[in-house]
């Protein structure tokens, strides 16, 4: 997955307008592969404490406040999603706001919302601190929100990297090169990958410094935004881009297995005769016909999907169910091919290289019948360019099976746009290392979405 930091000035207390711009760099850094977007500390209305604690009913927002339209459909036009600063207004009555990181998914909805908990100075007497973590999982990856000050404390990244968390984003607005020069340290010691969105321009007593940037976790810096100085053109935007997908959580990660399955015992169906609506690829067979049934809640998903679609696009279908002996043999297979490549891995490095194609077969979800591998067709059922075949291997494709692959083509990233938007609408998560594969109701969608148990496990065909 690409993520981005961006930075830009904006205008004091005219939230209506941060907004827009706000939509216009998501916009743009979807544009350029990212799959999510992180802004600075109170970016929605610029770091100017007196401005909010002059008028915090106005300078105040909750996650579904209208002016925060514009970023929402940006989200969910472009499958993005972003990360917004701003003053979180309290849900008592009386009581002080907090600065509060709104994590929007790419349906534009919610995801988490993370308030401040160590506050600096002169926002005690505005704010509120927070009492909890922030964290959400996006495309099989693991996020901590931190905040500015929030950064001065080890135990706050040491804590997220104890949780499992892959990635750091910090919305900050620190005045001096050397404050930010510290997020290469975090990286090092908790290794994380780091991204600093980090504001610019002067707000009452305090400034941004700008220089919004991005750390591998060797510490290494990757990427950095312009310092600012003062005199900027326009507002001064910038997009830093950093790619962290080695930090996707595979299917072979321990926290997959840990899931807890509560067998809902929901039917397989045959999408062939329950969904004549939906098209399914002709060249898949086998004896049993067993690649044509899913899970019947996940074949609803499917259809509401579809019809969520742009005109001229539908689903196709390839597919569905893969009984545990199939998944077995597919496993065991791509292992082999490993290892002939790569005589000298070990067996651990084996299985987790393997699962990045195919699924361990103890918690695969295409054997528990929620899972479906598909992709996007015209109406009259031609091919448009997804970027890879369907089941390209990481091998074969150079990695552009990834989902969020960079040196896509506009069309193919255009195309894994509408089927992303498309599905995480209906419910389901994809996994990262394949564009096509889908899944909801299984361990791994527990993990993504953070529910308490996955419905679904392992699965034979009634008997067969």
């Amino acid at each position: 997955m690409i993520i981005a930091a961006a930075q830009f000035l904006p205008v004091p207390g005219d939230i209506e307008a941060n907004a827009a711009r706000m939509a216009g760099l998501i916009t743009e850094a979807a544009g350029r592969g990212a799959g999510l977007v992180v802004f600075p500390e109170l970016a929605l209305t610029h770091y100017d404490l007196d401005l909010i604690a002059a008028d915090p009913r106005r300078m105040t927002v909750t996650e579904d406040d209208a002016r925060l339209a514009p970023v929402r459909e940006a989200c969910r036009a472009t499958g993005a999603a972003a990360v917004v600063n701003a003053a979180g207004r309290a849900t008592g009555d009386g009581s002080r706001p907090a600065i509060s990181s709104f994590a929007l998914g790419p349906d534009g909805a919610l995801v988490t919302r993370y308030d401040k908990i160590h506050l600096f100075g002169d926002e005690n007497a505005v704010f509120a601190p927070g009492v909890t973590e922030g964290r959400f999982t996006l495309g099989g990856i693991r996020f901590a929100l931190a905040t500015c000050f929030d950064n001065s404390f080890p135990e706050v990244p040491a804590r997220a990297a104890a949780d499992g968390c892959r990635v750091y984003l910090a919305s900050s607005f620190h005045d001096a090169t050397e404050r930010v020069a510290r997020y290469a340290q975090q990286a090092r010691d908790h290794g994380l990958h780091v991204l600093l969105a980090n504001g610019m321009g002067t707000g009452g007593s305090a400034s941004g410094c700008g220089l919004s940037g991005a750390w591998l976790p060797s510490g290494e810096r990757v990427a950095a935004a312009a310092e600012w100085t003062g005199t900027v053109p326009g507002d001064g935007a910038e997009l830093v881009l950093t790619d962290v997908r080695d930090r996707i959580t595979l299917m072979a990660d321990p926290a997959v297995a840990a899931i807890t399955v509560k067998e809902c015992g929901e039917p397989l169906v045959d999408v062939r005769t329950a969904a004549p609506a939906l098209l399914v690829a002709e060249d898949r067979h086998d004896a049993q016909g067993a690649f044509a049934f899913l899970r019947e809640g996940v074949l609803q998903r499917l259809l509401a999907a579809q019809e969520s679609l742009p005109d001229g696009l539908r689903l196709r279908f390839v597919e569905g169910y893969r009984p545990p002996g199939l998944q077995r043999r597919y496993f065991e297979e791509y292992t082999d091919e490993l290892r002939a490549a790569h005589p000298h891995w070990d067996a651990a490095r084996l299985h987790q290289a393997a699962s990045r194609y195919v699924s361990p077969p103890g918690i695969a979800p295409h054997s528990a019948g929620g899972a479906v591998d598909l992709t996007l067709v015209t109406a009259e059922g031609e091919a448009v360019d997804m970027g890879t075949p369907v089941n390209a291997s990481p091998e074969e494709s150079d990695g552009a099976c990834y989902t969020a692959a960079p040196d896509l083509t506009p069309a193919a990233r255009a195309h894994r746009r509408v089927l992303n938007a498309a599905l995480t609408a209906a419910g389901l998560v994809n996994y990262p290392t394949e564009w096509w594969h889908w899944s909801y109701g299984d361990r791994y969608w527990a993990l993504a979405t953070g529910a308490e148990h996955a419905l679904y496990g392992p699965k034979e065909r009634d008997g067969r």
